[in-house]
Protein backbone atom coordinates (compact mmCIF):
# COMPACT_ATOMS: atom_id res chain seq x y z
CA UNK A 1 0.00 0.00 0.00
CA UNK A 2 1.33 3.58 -0.96
CA UNK A 3 1.58 6.28 1.42
CA UNK A 4 -1.18 8.14 0.00
CA UNK A 5 -4.11 5.56 1.44
CA UNK A 6 -2.74 6.61 4.72
CA UNK A 7 -2.33 9.78 4.23
CA UNK A 8 -4.89 12.52 3.41
CA UNK A 9 -2.66 14.93 2.07
CA UNK A 10 0.04 14.45 -0.94
CA UNK A 11 3.40 17.39 0.41
CA UNK A 12 4.85 16.72 -3.29
CA UNK A 13 1.63 18.19 -5.35
CA UNK A 14 1.21 20.71 -3.00
CA UNK A 15 4.86 21.93 -4.06
CA UNK A 16 4.48 21.77 -7.22
CA UNK A 17 1.44 24.13 -7.33
CA UNK A 18 2.20 26.83 -4.37
CA UNK A 19 5.80 27.26 -5.81
CA UNK A 20 4.35 27.83 -9.33
CA UNK A 21 1.98 29.86 -8.06
CA UNK A 22 4.66 32.16 -5.86
CA UNK A 23 6.49 32.30 -9.11
CA UNK A 24 3.76 33.32 -11.41
CA UNK A 25 2.79 36.18 -8.27
CA UNK A 26 6.83 37.00 -9.07
CA UNK A 27 6.45 37.65 -12.66
CA UNK A 28 3.32 39.58 -12.48
CA UNK A 29 4.82 42.15 -10.18
CA UNK A 30 8.06 42.75 -12.39
CA UNK A 31 10.26 40.34 -10.79
CA UNK A 32 10.19 41.78 -7.35
CA UNK A 33 7.44 40.37 -4.27
CA UNK A 34 6.89 41.22 -0.71
CA UNK A 35 5.37 37.76 0.52
CA UNK A 36 3.95 38.18 3.90
CA UNK A 37 3.66 34.50 5.45
CA UNK A 38 0.29 33.93 7.21
CA UNK A 39 0.48 31.64 10.17
CA UNK A 40 3.65 29.23 10.94
CA UNK A 41 6.82 28.71 8.41
CA UNK A 42 8.15 26.25 10.50
CA UNK A 43 6.60 23.46 12.62
CA UNK A 44 3.07 24.35 11.42
CA UNK A 45 1.82 21.21 13.45
CA UNK A 46 -1.93 22.54 13.25
CA UNK A 47 -1.98 21.76 9.76
CA UNK A 48 0.30 18.59 9.87
CA UNK A 49 -3.32 17.59 12.40
CA UNK A 50 -5.86 18.60 10.67
CA UNK A 51 -4.36 17.71 7.36
CA UNK A 52 -2.40 13.90 7.85
CA UNK A 53 0.42 13.25 5.96
CA UNK A 54 1.32 17.71 6.05
CA UNK A 55 4.60 17.65 6.39
CA UNK A 56 4.83 20.49 9.28
CA UNK A 57 8.01 21.81 7.32
CA UNK A 58 6.88 21.89 4.09
CA UNK A 59 6.79 25.58 3.93
CA UNK A 60 10.73 25.80 4.39
CA UNK A 61 11.35 22.97 2.34
CA UNK A 62 9.30 25.38 -0.24
CA UNK A 63 11.67 28.22 0.45
CA UNK A 64 14.65 26.45 0.20
CA UNK A 65 13.91 25.08 -3.85
CA UNK A 66 14.14 28.94 -3.68
CA UNK A 67 16.65 30.32 -1.94
CA UNK A 68 18.77 31.67 -4.51
CA UNK A 69 15.59 33.78 -4.98
CA UNK A 70 14.76 35.00 -1.55
CA UNK A 71 15.54 37.45 1.28
CA UNK A 72 13.82 36.70 4.53
CA UNK A 73 12.96 39.86 6.85
CA UNK A 74 11.10 38.59 10.25
CA UNK A 75 9.34 40.97 12.45
CA UNK A 76 8.58 41.26 16.08
CA UNK A 77 6.36 43.40 17.34
CA UNK A 78 8.32 45.56 20.39
CA UNK A 79 4.85 45.76 22.56
CA UNK A 80 5.22 41.66 22.24
CA UNK A 81 9.12 41.25 23.82
CA UNK A 82 7.95 44.00 26.56
CA UNK A 83 5.12 41.62 27.68
CA UNK A 84 7.47 38.65 27.42
CA UNK A 85 4.71 36.93 25.23
CA UNK A 86 4.61 33.24 24.86
CA UNK A 87 4.21 30.72 21.97
CA UNK A 88 2.09 28.39 23.30
CA UNK A 89 3.21 25.28 21.46
CA UNK A 90 7.00 25.79 22.07
CA UNK A 91 6.99 27.01 25.79
CA UNK A 92 9.07 30.18 24.42
CA UNK A 93 8.59 33.61 24.55
CA UNK A 94 8.32 35.45 20.98
CA UNK A 95 11.91 37.31 21.46
CA UNK A 96 13.27 34.10 22.02
CA UNK A 97 11.18 32.23 19.12
CA UNK A 98 12.59 34.60 17.11
CA UNK A 99 16.06 33.58 17.70
CA UNK A 100 15.16 29.91 17.28
CA UNK A 101 13.81 30.66 14.03
CA UNK A 102 17.42 32.06 13.06
CA UNK A 103 18.90 29.85 14.12
CA UNK A 104 15.97 27.17 11.96
CA UNK A 105 16.38 29.08 8.64
CA UNK A 106 20.41 28.74 8.77
CA UNK A 107 19.63 24.63 9.69
CA UNK A 108 18.23 25.32 6.00
CA UNK A 109 20.63 27.31 4.29
CA UNK A 110 18.83 30.29 4.20
CA UNK A 111 19.78 33.43 6.28
CA UNK A 112 17.17 36.32 7.71
CA UNK A 113 18.22 39.43 5.74
CA UNK A 114 17.55 41.44 8.04
CA UNK A 115 14.95 41.59 11.64
CA UNK A 116 12.75 44.59 12.21
CA UNK A 117 11.29 45.67 15.65
CA UNK A 118 7.97 47.16 14.98
CA UNK A 119 5.89 49.47 17.01
CA UNK A 120 9.27 50.56 18.45
CA UNK A 121 9.40 53.48 20.55
CA UNK A 122 12.43 52.94 22.33
CA UNK A 123 10.92 50.33 24.88
CA UNK A 124 14.29 49.17 27.19
CA UNK A 125 13.43 45.31 26.32
CA UNK A 126 12.79 45.43 22.47
CA UNK A 127 16.69 47.75 22.90
CA UNK A 128 18.39 44.95 24.94
CA UNK A 129 16.64 42.64 22.31
CA UNK A 130 18.15 44.57 19.49
CA UNK A 131 21.75 44.88 21.16
CA UNK A 132 21.61 41.25 21.55
CA UNK A 133 20.90 40.91 17.67
CA UNK A 134 23.38 43.11 16.76
CA UNK A 135 26.32 41.79 18.74
CA UNK A 136 25.83 38.87 17.13
CA UNK A 137 26.26 40.40 13.54
CA UNK A 138 22.22 40.55 12.93
CA UNK A 139 21.12 43.38 10.58
CA UNK A 140 18.17 45.39 12.84
CA UNK A 141 16.12 47.93 11.89
CA UNK A 142 13.15 49.46 14.25
CA UNK A 143 9.65 50.88 12.71
CA UNK A 144 7.77 53.35 14.84
CA UNK A 145 4.25 53.86 14.57
CA UNK A 146 2.95 54.61 11.41
CA UNK A 147 1.58 58.14 11.40
CA UNK A 148 -2.25 58.51 10.01
CA UNK A 149 -2.90 54.28 10.80
CA UNK A 150 -5.53 52.87 9.77
CA UNK A 151 -7.66 55.83 8.91
CA UNK A 152 -5.62 58.75 7.09
CA UNK A 153 -4.66 57.31 3.58
CA UNK A 154 -2.55 60.20 2.53
CA UNK A 155 -0.85 60.63 5.78
CA UNK A 156 0.25 56.71 5.81
CA UNK A 157 1.34 56.69 2.50
CA UNK A 158 3.15 59.66 2.65
CA UNK A 159 7.11 60.97 3.84
CA UNK A 160 5.79 61.00 7.54
CA UNK A 161 3.79 58.03 7.65
CA UNK A 162 5.51 55.04 5.85
CA UNK A 163 8.10 57.11 4.45
CA UNK A 164 9.73 58.07 8.43
CA UNK A 165 10.86 54.21 8.26
CA UNK A 166 13.91 52.81 7.27
CA UNK A 167 14.16 51.03 3.83
CA UNK A 168 14.94 47.75 4.07
CA UNK A 169 17.83 46.83 1.80
CA UNK A 170 16.72 42.96 -0.49
CA UNK A 171 18.42 42.52 -3.64
CA UNK A 172 16.29 39.34 -4.39
CA UNK A 173 13.03 38.71 -6.22
CA UNK A 174 10.81 37.43 -3.73
CA UNK A 175 10.89 38.66 -0.11
CA UNK A 176 9.60 36.66 2.28
CA UNK A 177 8.19 38.76 5.23
CA UNK A 178 7.33 36.30 8.65
CA UNK A 179 7.25 37.10 12.21
CA UNK A 180 5.88 35.13 15.40
CA UNK A 181 2.40 35.24 15.91
CA UNK A 182 -0.49 37.62 15.01
CA UNK A 183 0.49 41.37 14.84
CA UNK A 184 4.05 41.16 14.72
CA UNK A 185 4.24 43.70 12.05
CA UNK A 186 4.45 41.62 8.83
CA UNK A 187 2.09 43.35 6.67
CA UNK A 188 3.14 47.27 8.18
CA UNK A 189 6.60 45.88 6.93
CA UNK A 190 5.50 44.98 3.54
CA UNK A 191 3.41 48.46 2.66
CA UNK A 192 6.15 50.19 4.21
CA UNK A 193 9.08 48.46 1.76
CA UNK A 194 6.87 48.50 -1.23
CA UNK A 195 6.25 52.43 -0.67
CA UNK A 196 9.94 53.31 -0.79
CA UNK A 197 9.96 50.66 -3.79
CA UNK A 198 8.08 52.79 -5.42
CA UNK A 199 9.68 55.75 -4.73
CA UNK A 200 13.02 54.29 -6.23
CA UNK A 201 10.97 53.33 -9.32
CA UNK A 202 10.81 49.56 -8.38
CA UNK A 203 7.04 48.32 -9.20
CA UNK A 204 7.10 45.45 -6.55
CA UNK A 205 4.24 43.61 -5.73
CA UNK A 206 2.44 42.02 -2.30
CA UNK A 207 0.96 39.08 -1.87
CA UNK A 208 -0.32 36.89 0.86
CA UNK A 209 0.75 32.95 1.59
CA UNK A 210 -1.62 31.25 3.28
CA UNK A 211 -2.78 28.11 4.03
CA UNK A 212 -5.82 28.39 6.44
CA UNK A 213 -8.68 29.13 5.96
CA UNK A 214 -8.26 26.77 2.64
CA UNK A 215 -10.44 29.33 0.00
CA UNK A 216 -11.17 26.92 -2.33
CA UNK A 217 -13.47 24.19 0.38
CA UNK A 218 -16.79 24.82 1.63
CA UNK A 219 -17.68 27.53 4.37
CA UNK A 220 -18.91 24.49 6.39
CA UNK A 221 -15.76 22.30 5.97
CA UNK A 222 -14.08 20.64 9.08
CA UNK A 223 -10.74 22.30 8.37
CA UNK A 224 -12.04 25.77 7.96
CA UNK A 225 -14.35 25.46 10.78
CA UNK A 226 -11.04 23.70 12.75
CA UNK A 227 -9.46 27.39 11.82
CA UNK A 228 -11.90 29.10 14.01
CA UNK A 229 -11.16 26.53 16.91
CA UNK A 230 -7.12 27.40 16.09
CA UNK A 231 -8.04 31.42 16.83
CA UNK A 232 -10.36 31.39 19.78
CA UNK A 233 -8.19 34.21 21.20
CA UNK A 234 -8.30 36.07 17.53
CA UNK A 235 -12.25 35.63 17.76
CA UNK A 236 -11.28 34.71 13.79
CA UNK A 237 -14.52 33.55 11.63
CA UNK A 238 -14.30 32.04 8.68
CA UNK A 239 -16.77 34.06 6.14
CA UNK A 240 -18.11 34.15 2.33
CA UNK A 241 -15.65 36.41 0.74
CA UNK A 242 -18.16 39.19 -0.60
CA UNK A 243 -16.03 41.17 -2.53
CA UNK A 244 -15.10 37.87 -4.48
CA UNK A 245 -18.55 37.16 -4.64
CA UNK A 246 -19.70 40.42 -6.41
CA UNK A 247 -16.66 40.87 -8.79
CA UNK A 248 -16.44 37.00 -9.83
CA UNK A 249 -20.08 35.68 -8.80
CA UNK A 250 -18.31 32.75 -7.08
CA UNK A 251 -18.31 31.70 -3.79
CA UNK A 252 -14.95 31.54 -1.71
CA UNK A 253 -14.27 31.65 1.91
CA UNK A 254 -11.74 34.27 3.65
CA UNK A 255 -11.97 35.37 7.46
CA UNK A 256 -13.08 38.23 8.82
CA UNK A 257 -10.39 40.46 9.40
CA UNK A 258 -8.93 40.10 5.70
CA UNK A 259 -12.24 40.72 4.74
CA UNK A 260 -12.70 44.01 7.00
CA UNK A 261 -9.41 45.55 6.31
CA UNK A 262 -9.14 44.53 2.70
CA UNK A 263 -10.93 48.32 1.93
CA UNK A 264 -8.42 50.32 3.77
CA UNK A 265 -5.66 47.65 2.28
CA UNK A 266 -6.71 48.56 -1.54
CA UNK A 267 -6.80 52.02 -0.74
CA UNK A 268 -3.38 52.05 0.49
CA UNK A 269 -2.16 49.93 -2.65
CA UNK A 270 -3.43 52.12 -4.86
CA UNK A 271 -2.09 55.25 -3.36
CA UNK A 272 1.72 53.74 -3.35
CA UNK A 273 1.35 52.59 -6.87
CA UNK A 274 -0.87 55.49 -8.23
CA UNK A 275 -2.91 52.97 -10.14
CA UNK A 276 -6.34 50.45 -10.11
CA UNK A 277 -4.58 47.60 -8.09
CA UNK A 278 -4.59 43.94 -9.38
CA UNK A 279 -6.99 42.85 -6.44
CA UNK A 280 -10.43 42.75 -6.27
CA UNK A 281 -10.79 40.84 -3.05
CA UNK A 282 -8.94 39.69 -0.10
CA UNK A 283 -8.59 36.12 -1.97
CA UNK A 284 -7.38 37.11 -4.95
CA UNK A 285 -4.20 39.07 -2.78
CA UNK A 286 -3.41 35.15 -1.03
CA UNK A 287 -1.35 32.63 -2.74
CA UNK A 288 -3.19 29.17 -1.68
CA UNK A 289 -3.06 25.83 -3.34
CA UNK A 290 -3.44 23.64 -0.16
CA UNK A 291 -6.51 22.34 -1.57
CA UNK A 292 -4.32 20.83 -4.25
CA UNK A 293 -2.69 18.63 -1.47
CA UNK A 294 -5.86 17.24 -0.30
CA UNK A 295 -6.06 13.48 -1.73
CA UNK A 296 -8.51 11.75 1.28
CA UNK A 297 -11.24 14.20 2.49
CA UNK A 298 -12.75 11.96 5.19
CA UNK A 299 -9.82 11.24 6.46
CA UNK A 300 -9.02 14.69 7.09
CA UNK A 301 -12.51 16.03 7.87
CA UNK A 302 -12.08 13.26 11.15
CA UNK A 303 -8.49 14.93 11.55
CA UNK A 304 -9.85 18.48 11.40
CA UNK A 305 -13.06 17.44 13.81
CA UNK A 306 -10.37 15.79 16.07
CA UNK A 307 -8.43 19.04 16.23
CA UNK A 308 -11.81 20.91 17.23
CA UNK A 309 -12.27 18.48 20.33
CA UNK A 310 -8.92 19.17 21.11
CA UNK A 311 -8.85 22.93 20.79
CA UNK A 312 -12.17 23.10 23.39
CA UNK A 313 -10.31 20.87 26.05
CA UNK A 314 -7.03 23.71 25.36
CA UNK A 315 -9.53 26.63 25.85
CA UNK A 316 -11.51 24.69 29.18
CA UNK A 317 -8.09 24.49 30.59
CA UNK A 318 -6.84 28.66 29.92
CA UNK A 319 -10.02 29.68 31.07
CA UNK A 320 -9.59 27.19 34.18
CA UNK A 321 -6.08 28.95 34.27
CA UNK A 322 -7.63 32.44 34.58
CA UNK A 323 -5.89 32.83 30.85
CA UNK A 324 -9.56 32.91 28.85
CA UNK A 325 -12.51 34.67 29.35
CA UNK A 326 -16.13 32.83 29.67
CA UNK A 327 -17.18 34.45 26.66
CA UNK A 328 -14.23 32.54 24.85
CA UNK A 329 -15.11 29.27 26.28
CA UNK A 330 -18.16 29.99 25.12
CA UNK A 331 -17.44 30.33 21.62
CA UNK A 332 -15.06 27.34 21.55
CA UNK A 333 -17.88 25.50 23.26
CA UNK A 334 -20.64 26.68 20.21
CA UNK A 335 -17.58 25.65 17.33
CA UNK A 336 -17.93 21.78 19.04
CA UNK A 337 -21.95 22.46 18.27
CA UNK A 338 -21.24 23.28 14.46
CA UNK A 339 -19.84 19.81 13.65
CA UNK A 340 -21.55 17.85 16.50
CA UNK A 341 -18.52 16.95 18.72
CA UNK A 342 -18.37 15.93 22.03
CA UNK A 343 -15.57 15.93 24.11
CA UNK A 344 -16.10 11.97 24.36
CA UNK A 345 -15.38 11.89 20.46
CA UNK A 346 -11.65 11.66 21.33
CA UNK A 347 -10.71 8.37 22.16
CA UNK A 348 -8.51 8.28 24.66
CA UNK A 349 -10.75 11.11 27.15
CA UNK A 350 -12.72 8.09 28.59
CA UNK A 351 -10.07 5.56 29.34
CA UNK A 352 -8.06 8.24 30.95
CA UNK A 353 -10.67 9.22 33.10
CA UNK A 354 -11.51 5.39 33.82
CA UNK A 355 -7.38 5.06 34.92
CA UNK A 356 -8.10 8.15 37.19
CA UNK A 357 -11.25 5.93 39.03
CA UNK A 358 -9.24 2.94 39.32
CA UNK A 359 -6.59 4.58 40.95
CA UNK A 360 -8.82 6.02 43.51
CA UNK A 361 -10.75 2.60 44.17
CA UNK A 362 -7.21 1.19 44.34
CA UNK A 363 -6.57 3.68 46.88
CA UNK A 364 -3.34 4.63 44.47
CA UNK A 365 -2.77 8.36 43.59
CA UNK A 366 -0.65 10.94 45.16
CA UNK A 367 -2.20 13.43 48.47
CA UNK A 368 -5.42 12.95 47.50
CA UNK A 369 -5.10 13.65 44.18
CA UNK A 370 -6.31 10.67 41.49
CA UNK A 371 -4.98 11.09 37.89
CA UNK A 372 -5.39 8.76 34.82
CA UNK A 373 -3.19 9.09 31.81
CA UNK A 374 -3.73 7.28 27.91
CA UNK A 375 -2.57 7.21 24.75
CA UNK A 376 -3.92 6.09 21.46
CA UNK A 377 -0.55 3.94 20.00
CA UNK A 378 0.12 3.79 15.76
CA UNK A 379 -1.58 0.95 15.76
CA UNK A 380 -5.06 1.97 17.77
CA UNK A 381 -3.99 0.15 21.07
CA UNK A 382 -5.16 1.82 23.92
CA UNK A 383 -2.54 2.14 27.34
CA UNK A 384 -2.95 3.66 30.33
CA UNK A 385 -1.08 5.30 33.49
CA UNK A 386 -2.01 6.15 36.77
CA UNK A 387 -0.72 8.88 39.50
CA UNK A 388 1.18 7.43 42.68
CA UNK A 389 3.46 8.74 45.34
CA UNK A 390 6.52 7.72 42.97
CA UNK A 391 5.47 9.44 39.38
CA UNK A 392 2.94 11.49 37.88
CA UNK A 393 0.39 9.62 35.86
CA UNK A 394 1.60 10.95 32.46
CA UNK A 395 5.35 8.95 33.79
CA UNK A 396 3.28 6.15 34.55
CA UNK A 397 2.12 6.39 30.95
CA UNK A 398 4.99 6.80 28.79
CA UNK A 399 6.46 3.91 30.80
CA UNK A 400 3.26 1.48 30.37
CA UNK A 401 3.49 2.31 26.54
CA UNK A 402 7.35 1.73 25.98
CA UNK A 403 6.76 -1.44 27.63
CA UNK A 404 4.42 -2.44 25.80
CA UNK A 405 5.91 -1.31 22.51
CA UNK A 406 8.87 -3.15 23.24
CA UNK A 407 7.26 -6.47 24.17
CA UNK A 408 8.34 -5.95 28.15
CA UNK A 409 5.81 -7.58 30.67
CA UNK A 410 3.72 -4.65 32.45
CA UNK A 411 4.80 -5.51 36.25
CA UNK A 412 8.49 -4.93 34.74
CA UNK A 413 9.81 -2.05 36.57
CA UNK A 414 11.65 0.06 34.22
CA UNK A 415 13.29 2.37 36.54
CA UNK A 416 15.13 0.96 40.25
CA UNK A 417 14.29 1.66 43.29
CA UNK A 418 17.86 3.54 44.20
CA UNK A 419 17.21 5.87 41.54
CA UNK A 420 13.79 6.99 42.58
CA UNK A 421 14.46 7.21 46.31
CA UNK A 422 18.08 8.95 45.45
CA UNK A 423 15.90 11.54 43.31
CA UNK A 424 13.30 11.99 45.77
CA UNK A 425 16.15 12.85 48.57
CA UNK A 426 17.42 15.19 46.10
CA UNK A 427 14.28 17.15 45.57
CA UNK A 428 13.03 17.02 49.09
CA UNK A 429 15.63 17.25 51.37
CA UNK A 430 18.65 18.47 49.46
CA UNK A 431 16.45 21.42 46.88
CA UNK A 432 13.72 21.90 49.80
CA UNK A 433 10.94 20.82 47.34
CA UNK A 434 7.43 19.61 48.44
CA UNK A 435 6.76 17.53 45.12
CA UNK A 436 8.48 14.16 45.28
CA UNK A 437 6.87 12.27 42.60
CA UNK A 438 8.44 11.56 39.19
CA UNK A 439 7.78 13.87 35.91
CA UNK A 440 7.72 13.32 32.61
CA UNK A 441 10.97 15.00 32.45
CA UNK A 442 12.52 13.28 35.28
CA UNK A 443 11.18 10.18 34.59
CA UNK A 444 12.92 10.58 30.70
CA UNK A 445 16.60 10.90 32.28
CA UNK A 446 16.09 7.99 34.65
CA UNK A 447 14.93 6.04 31.83
CA UNK A 448 18.29 7.02 29.55
CA UNK A 449 20.08 6.46 33.14
CA UNK A 450 18.82 3.40 33.49
CA UNK A 451 19.47 2.16 29.68
CA UNK A 452 23.20 2.07 30.80
CA UNK A 453 22.94 -1.30 32.39
CA UNK A 454 19.52 -2.15 32.02
CA UNK A 455 18.50 -3.57 28.40
CA UNK A 456 14.74 -4.11 29.25
CA UNK A 457 14.97 -0.06 29.49
CA UNK A 458 17.02 -0.12 26.56
CA UNK A 459 14.49 -1.54 24.88
CA UNK A 460 12.02 0.78 26.36
CA UNK A 461 14.27 3.53 25.10
CA UNK A 462 14.38 3.14 22.01
CA UNK A 463 10.29 3.17 21.27
CA UNK A 464 9.94 6.77 22.15
CA UNK A 465 10.54 8.05 18.83
CA UNK A 466 7.17 5.62 18.11
CA UNK A 467 5.31 7.76 20.35
CA UNK A 468 5.36 10.97 18.05
CA UNK A 469 2.12 12.33 16.65
CA UNK A 470 0.34 9.79 19.01
CA UNK A 471 -3.04 10.74 21.08
CA UNK A 472 -3.11 11.81 24.80
CA UNK A 473 -5.14 12.68 27.27
CA UNK A 474 -4.78 13.31 31.13
CA UNK A 475 -7.02 13.90 33.49
CA UNK A 476 -5.67 16.62 35.49
CA UNK A 477 -3.76 19.57 34.57
CA UNK A 478 -0.33 19.12 33.43
CA UNK A 479 2.42 20.26 35.79
CA UNK A 480 5.55 22.14 33.93
CA UNK A 481 7.67 19.42 33.79
CA UNK A 482 5.01 16.59 32.20
CA UNK A 483 4.45 19.68 29.77
CA UNK A 484 7.93 20.01 28.88
CA UNK A 485 8.69 16.30 28.88
CA UNK A 486 4.86 15.38 26.09
CA UNK A 487 6.18 18.53 24.07
CA UNK A 488 9.62 17.00 23.68
CA UNK A 489 8.21 13.74 22.50
CA UNK A 490 6.04 15.64 20.06
CA UNK A 491 2.46 13.77 21.50
CA UNK A 492 -0.74 15.64 21.06
CA UNK A 493 -2.11 15.99 24.54
CA UNK A 494 -5.28 17.05 26.18
CA UNK A 495 -6.22 17.40 29.58
CA UNK A 496 -9.61 18.02 31.73
CA UNK A 497 -9.24 21.58 33.27
CA UNK A 498 -8.68 19.65 37.09
CA UNK A 499 -5.76 20.92 39.19
CA UNK A 500 -3.05 18.27 39.63
CA UNK A 501 -2.59 19.33 43.17
CA UNK A 502 -3.83 21.14 45.93
CA UNK A 503 -1.28 23.67 46.32
CA UNK A 504 -1.87 27.00 44.56
CA UNK A 505 2.07 26.91 43.31
CA UNK A 506 3.38 24.13 41.70
CA UNK A 507 7.09 24.59 40.14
Amino acid sequence: MTDLYYNGFDNERYLTEQTASILERVERFNNKLYLEFGGKLLYDYHAARVLPGFDPNVKMRLLQMLKDKTDVILCIHAGDIERKKVRADFGITYDVDALKTIDDFREWGLDVTAVVIIRYTGQHPARAFRNKLEHRGVKVYTHTPTKGYPTDVDLIVSDEGYGANEYIKTTRPIVVVTGPGPGSGKLATCLCNLYHEYRRGIKAGYAKFETFPIWDLPIDHKVNIAYEAATLDLKDEVLIDSYHLNRYGTNVVNYNRDIEAFHLLKRILEKITGGESMYQSPTDMGVNRASAGIVNDALIQEAAHQEIIRRYFRCAVEYALGLADKEVLDHAGKIMGKVKAKPEDRKVVLPARKAAAEAEQGGKGNAGIFSGAAIELGNGTIITGKNSQLMHAASSLILNATKYMAGLPDSLLLLPKTLIDSVAYLKKDILNGKEVSLDVEETLILLGISALFNPAAQAALEQLTMLRGCEVHLTHIPTPGDEAGLRKLNVNVTCDPEYSSKSLFVS
